[in-house]
């Protein structure tokens, strides 16, 4: 299965944590996004909650 990304364009990066308050995807995986294997999107993924939920000040 073929992962979409995780984008809701909301595209602004916080300069604290370095994720985009959208997101949460640091810039590096967004610019990577479409080059990474499944398995390295699934691991974003599966970080995305705790990102979200360690940076609710965004």
């Amino acid at each position: 299965m073929s992962r979409k990304s995780p984008c809701i364009k909301v595209c602004m990066m916080d300069p604290d944590s370095g994720l985009c308050a959208g997101c949460y995807r640091t810039i590096e995986e967004i610019g990577n996004w479409s080059s990474m294997t499944e398995e390295e999107r699934e691991s974003v993924w599966r970080e995305l909650p705790l990102r979200k939920a360690g940076n609710s000040t965004i």
